[in-house]
């Protein structure tokens, strides 16, 4: 039987639930422990493929094709596997499928309600996530805060899980804030005592207490936790800030967390081995050198908007040996003042993310401009790829107003066009070419170099392609397309010979990285830039 361990967030949102969830998963699989993970998004959205990254962060692609919650990122990271759309839970999609039965006459008459078909159904959703393989523990996350009228349905649900499924096959994690004020240096309980008293009024007793704050618990916070949140002074843990989020799974671990959930759920670890985990902390703390890489976006002021692309920038650094410093540049800035470009002068290495819209784009381009014409190692990814080919058209082949339909539907040079698939979709959601295709890669290439490799797969999101009328006269000034997708007719990465490294890919390779197997693209980009200091 498949236990459960759910992991809830009080005070305050971004404390880093989906970091605890991946470390207690790490944690339970380095003692032989089978783990799956599954998130629940109290909001109406169906799924996060359509919000604007400033409210949500980044949207993480699965191997399927799904638009998922970042944390799938942490999840995926930390416990080096593949999710699918399955492992996501969202309002939107709960209250789907109960209007569908209801419409088809599925309840029989019933006046549907919150209670009992609403939890019913978040309930079978779970239970579904644990049947498909059938681990010895499901991690569930729940998002949002604590006292949010939109979780209210999910925290009940799981209030009858537990009931349903006995305590000793459910255990309930909260991840509360204890901060510190300033002016008198005392670790404040209050917000958390409220925010278990919110959980306890709705009948759910937290079973152990993760505590986010800047310097670790001292013995009278804990004390006082334990008393006023009635758990045992082991139930209390400190997550205080450390320089690094692969850290926290150590951090937490020599706290005991692993054999208190254990012994919670009566459950016997079969091996008890963190060493390779902690002989990668112990490397990235003595990292020998550093390098400076320039991010160029339109969403710079929220780094969750580009956190899988600052991980896949780290886990390169760490392979080879260095830390990356990134330079995180507002392509709007540019775009109002061109001047400013030269705030690229002091970097290694300048990558332009994912993106979509023509706000910030004519910034990117400028960035795009100044790493092909100074011989500065450049990455595009997506947006940054498509970008890319719009630069070199304007710059290389003297195409005027040469762009992407996309940000200028009237162009006289559409590099970029709508993928031809596309032009009769009406409804906007989960509709873009998603999830991991297979790509050829051109033998003798730089990209063929990279991987090792004639073919791949990788995650997609786009849709938008290069024009393949145009590709002729490309290759003709220099630029190439070193690998291809749906038998030769869609370009998927891009690279200029004779430049130390100017290579843009189709695809989304920062959704394949891991802490100790950086992706390819991003390891021969950082290289690149360690060789340009």
């Amino acid at each position: 039987m498949t236990k459960y361990v759910i992991i809830t967030g009080g005070v305050l949102s971004g404390l880093g639930k989906g970091v605890t969830t991946a470390a207690i998963g790490l944690i339970l699989k380095s003692r032989g422990i089978s783990v799956d993970v599954c998130k629940i998004d109290p909001y109406l959205n169906v799924d996060p493929g359509l919000m604007n990254p400033y409210q949500h962060g980044e949207v993480w692609v699965t191997k399927d094709g799904y638009e998922a919650d970042l944390d799938f990122g942490h999840y995926e990271r930390f416990l080096d596997i593949e999710l699918g759309r399955d492992h996501n839970i969202t309002t939107g999609k709960i209250y789907l499928e109960v209007l569908d039965r209801e419409r088809k006459g599925g309840y029989l008459g019933q006046t549907v309600q919150v209670i009992p078909h609403i939890t019913d159904e978040v309930k079978k959703q779970i239970q579904m996530i644990a049947r498909l393989n059938h681990p010895d523990v499901l991690l569930v996350e729940i998002g949002g805060t604590t006292g949010d009228i939109e979780s209210m349905p999910f925290l009940e649900a799981l209030r009858q899980l537990r009931m349903e499924n006995g305590r000793e096959n459910i255990l309930f994690v909260h991840v509360t804030l204890v901060p510190t004020l300033d002016a008198v240096g005392e670790q404040k309980t209050k917000p958390t005592q409220h925010s278990v008293k919110e959980l306890r009024a709705i009948g759910i007793q937290p079973d152990i207490l993760v505590c986010r704050t800047d310097k670790p618990l001292l013995p009278d916070t804990k004390a006082k936790l334990s008393l006023f949140c009635d758990v045992g002074k082991l139930d209390v843990l400190s997550n205080h800030d450390v320089p690094s989020v692969y850290e926290v799974p150590v951090v937490l671990d020599e706290q005991g967390f692993g054999d208190n959930i254990l012994g919670k759920l009566s459950l016997r670890e079969k091996h008890h081995d963190l060493k390779d985990w902690r002989r990668f902390i112990k490397h990235i703390k003595s990292l020998k050198q550093s390098v400076r890489i320039a991010v160029v976006g339109k969403y710079t002021d929220l780094r969750d908007s580009y956190i899988s692309i600052a991980e896949a920038l780290k886990h390169a650094g760490y392979e080879l040996n260095s830390a990356v410093d990134i330079k995180w540049v507002e392509s709007i800035d540019l775009e109002d003042d061109p001047s400013k470009v030269e705030v690229l002068s002091d970097v290694d290495g300048i990558l332009v993310p994912g993106g979509f819209g023509v706000r910030g784009s004519e910034g990117k381009i400028l960035a795009i401009n100044y790493a092909r014409e100074n011989k500065i190692p450049y990455l595009g990814i997506c947006f940054g790829f498509q970008l890319a080919a719009v630069e070199f058209a304007r710059g290389v082949l003297g195409l005027r107003g040469a762009n992407s339909v996309e940000l200028d539907p009237k162009t006289p040079h559409p590099v970029i066009d709508i993928l031809p698939e596309q032009k009769e979709i009406k409804q906007m959601g989960g509709t873009m070419r998603l999830g991991e295709i297979a790509v050829d890669v051109e033998s003798g290439t730089l990209a063929n170099a990279i991987y090792g490799c004639t073919v791949i797969g990788e995650r997609h999101r786009h849709r938008f392609e290069v024009n393949p009328d145009l590709i002729r006269r490309f290759e003709e000034r220099g630029m190439i397309f070193s690998a291809r997708s749906d038998n030769g007719r869609r370009m998927e990465i891009l690279e200029i010979p004779g430049h130390p490294h100017f290579l843009a890919t189709q695809f989304h390779p920062e959704f394949k990285s891991r802490p100790q197997r950086p992706s390819p693209a991003f390891l021969s980009f950082v290289k690149a830039a360690l060789e340009n200091k």
